[in-house]
């Protein structure tokens, strides 16, 4: 009876996996997939704010009193920092940063590209909207912008590489061999 049951349990997990959605495979199914997701109010059962102020709301509903006090008492840069890795990834996995959602393109029209940046920028901008005081979208998304690009180039000039290798060319001394 164990065997049977254990047998199929693992049939039924294989043939889940056979019917699991596939990854976008071209550019046009992966713009498709996105515009289809902008549109929903709804993804896998979560609701998904349209802008920064419903995406406030929802954080009110979803977060109990007593966190949202504490988080309103801390410094705003030690809460973004503390929650990127909770409450951020929480908002990228659910609210469809990766793959597109009324969110995220909303926040793409604001200049804000990569999906950490949105989360931190939710983040901050929530922490001051708790404390009253100005939101400064503009500062805040060049100010991501900025960063992004300066660790780009940091890593670009840093970069260690790994091997080098030459093609024989006219100069070569392997022609003359």
């Amino acid at each position: 009876m164990y065997k049977q049951l254990l047998f199929l349990a693992l049939g039924l997990a294989f043939s889940l996996s056979l019917t699991a959605q596939r990854p976008p495979e071209t550019a046009q199914e992966y713009d498709k997939n996105y515009r289809r997701r902008i549109q929903q109010e709804y993804i896998y059962g979560v609701y998904i704010p349209s802008d920064l102020g419903d995406a406030f709301n929802q954080l009110n509903q979803l977060t109990d009193r007593e966190s949202v006090q504490k988080f309103r008492q801390a410094d705003e840069e030690m809460a973004v920092r503390k929650l990127h890795f909770s409450l951020g990834r929480w908002i990228i996995h659910n609210w469809g940063f990766y793959e597109g959602s009324r969110l995220s393109h909303s926040l793409k029209q604001m200049g804000l590209h990569h999906p950490d940046d949105m989360a931190r920028f939710i983040i901050r901008s929530y922490h001051r909207s708790l404390n009253k005081k100005p939101i400064g979208a503009k500062e805040q998304v060049e100010a991501l912008a900025e960063a992004r690009q300066a660790a780009h180039l940091q890593r670009l000039t840093q970069g260690k590489v790994l091997q080098e290798e030459r093609k024989p060319g006219k100069d070569s001394t392997l022609q003359g061999q």
